[in-house]
């Protein structure tokens, strides 16, 4: 039983492929499984599964042939900076609508600063998946 064990622990870690750029990918690119290729190297922590990085947005530039790791990937954004989106206010069953100017670029479920054109005050919004400011009062 011993023996048996000393063998496992003797042969190290199992390989296991992980995907990386088949080219470099700029920063803000959405990831398609044409810019992916696997790779025989053993990097704990990089991303194996085509479905963690594919339609991702990278969030730094990835570099053909290097490891890809989770925090490199994001949401594709929904709202660009300056992109004027629909700012709801919702609270208590009250809904209040209006327009405002995206202060930052974000993807859906991120915190961004959001100003209200009509009273001009900026405040803090979540970005739902349709795209819109969603305010909590």
């Amino acid at each position: 039983m011993t023996r048996l064990l000393a063998l496992l622990l003797a042969a190290g870690p199992a390989a296991a492929e992980i995907l990386v750029p088949a080219r470099t990918i700029p920063a803000r690119a959405v990831i398609m499984p044409e810019d992916l290729v696997l790779s025989d190297q053993v990097v704990p922590g990089a991303v194996t599964d085509a479905a963690q990085a594919v339609g991702m947005e990278a969030r730094v530039a990835l570099y053909a042939g290097r490891p890809i790791n989770p925090s490199d990937l994001v949401p594709p954004a929904l709202v660009e900076r300056n992109a004027v989106v629909p700012l709801i206010y919702q609270g208590g069953g009250l809904t209040i609508a209006t327009e405002g100017r995206a202060l930052d670029r974000a993807g859906a479920g991120e915190l961004i600063r959001v100003m209200n054109l009509e009273s001009r005050t900026t405040v803090t919004a979540r970005v739902g998946l349709d795209g819109a400011a969603y305010v909590a009062f």
